[in-house]
């Protein structure tokens, strides 16, 4: 199954983000989210090679339990 350019998933259906993905979708700064992915045991980053991505469902949880970033 082949996704053209036309048929795009859904940022909330998507499991994991691109830092820009994840700034558009939380409404927090790109620089902000690229800061909090570098520190140690960020529970949300996934490494692929050297590509940072966020997973979805992991940011969400974090943010729902914090209170300032």
């Amino acid at each position: 199954m082949n996704i053209s350019t036309d048929e795009k998933v859904p940022i909330h259906l998507k499991v994991t983000l691109t830092i820009r993905e994840a700034a558009e979708y939380s409404n927090i700064g790109i620089n902000k989210i690229d800061q909090m992915l570098r520190l140690p045991n960020c529970p949300f980053v996934l490494y692929v090679g050297t590509k940072r991505l966020v997973k979805r469902k992991e940011f969400e949880a974090y943010l729902s339990r914090i209170q300032a970033i």
